[in-house]
């Protein structure tokens, strides 16, 4: 078979131990040619291709981001896009299509499977919030990345008596906030999904200056208060229509020194969360998905995802996965909630 293969959408660590995956597989137990495309669905629209070979996936396990490159480029905000989709995978005689990534590249692949082309998606976000897979790879590598930060920024914080507000990423879903939180000890921590009250943070803070130490509060980008005072977006728009998040972190951090009259310092994470070297984790979970993506090709599937249940990869309606976005739930952010102050 000849096998097309992308990333789209936010790099993230793990890309390519899917691509590696897919191309060991399929070349080596099936004889399949692997065809990569440049910048996600950009590639795709201008038929932008490259023969995907096992020397080309040698030593790829390791290394963050992605060797085929990314981009949020959508087909369906593209004049005949999903025309010149269609023209581009005939005319290369792809016979099954595996794009890799989150609720905008599975969306267009959602899409796509309904007009009849092949394909099998493998999730892709760090952000943990595609629906019906318990994890995305890319999640653990990044609350691993924000962990670490939280605790270098314990001592910093008790040795200059100040609040540390820690941003990372999370625009609709608290998911990479509420586990780097929990496992740095942090003193609040933030989501999207539970809009928060300034006065109880500062609350918090002032707890725990009280008991001899420095807050850190955790704050996803897509936190607001409940008043609506905390909303920041720099008004520009992707191709599929999402709002440029950043800033809560430096506002917010501003407040609380004003309110608590002690120094109080910003650290925004942004993309240092989605670079470097994928953790053993994902390493392993890109592995999996990438085989069983290549299964599911073999096995004559197309419309689906691999996804994540328990231990298992299992294969789940592309429609489902994209459906509506997987959010913290209440009682999981109950559990945090015990920590704060």
């Amino acid at each position: 078979m000849r096998i097309g293969i992308l990333t789209g959408g936010g790099d993230c660590p793990g890309l390519n131990a899917v691509i590696r995956a897919v191309v060991r597989k399929g070349v080596t137990e099936h004889g399949d040619e692997i065809v990569g495309f440049r910048d996600g669905w950009r590639g795709v629209l201008d038929g932008d291709a490259v023969p995907v070979d096992l020397a080309a996936v040698r030593g790829l396990l390791p290394r963050g981001g992605t060797v085929l490159g990314t981009s949020r480029t959508n087909p369906y905000s593209v004049e005949g896009g999903p025309e010149r989709v269609r023209e581009t995978l005939g005319r290369l005689g792809i016979d099954a299509l595996v794009p890799i990534g989150g609720e905008d590249t599975l969306g267009v692949a959602t899409r796509l499977a309904g007009t009849g082309v092949r394909l099998v998606g493998v999730p892709k976000t760090i952000d943990n919030d595609l629906d019906a897979t318990d994890y995305t790879f890319g999640f653990d590598t990044a609350v691993g990345v924000a962990m670490e930060a939280i605790d270098r920024l314990h001592t910093t914080g008790d040795s200059h008596h100040r609040t540390l507000v820690v941003e990372v990423m999370g625009r609709h879903a608290g998911w990479i906030a509420l586990h780097a939180g929990m496992a740095g000890g942090a003193s609040v921590v933030l989501i999207p999904e539970h809009p928060f009250d300034v006065d109880g943070v500062v609350a918090h803070c002032l707890h725990r200056f009280e008991s001899g130490f420095s807050p850190i509060v955790v704050v996803s980008e897509g936190a607001t208060s409940r008043d609506g005072d905390l909303v920041f977006s720099t008004g520009e728009k992707d191709a599929f229509g999402h709002v440029r998040l950043g800033g809560i972190g430096p506002a917010l951090a501003a407040l609380i020194e004003e309110r608590t009259g002690r120094e109080s310092r910003a650290v925004v994470l942004g993309h240092v969360q989605r670079g470097g070297t994928p953790s053993p984790f994902d390493r392993v979970l890109a592995t999996r998905f990438g085989l069983a993506a290549v299964d599911a090709v073999h096995a004559g599937e197309t419309g689906v995802m691999v996804a994540l249940r328990g231990t298992d990869i299992v294969r789940v309606p592309l429609s489902a996965a994209t459906a509506q976005l997987k959010l913290v739930p209440p009682e999981r952010y109950a559990e945090a909630e015990v920590f704060f102050g």
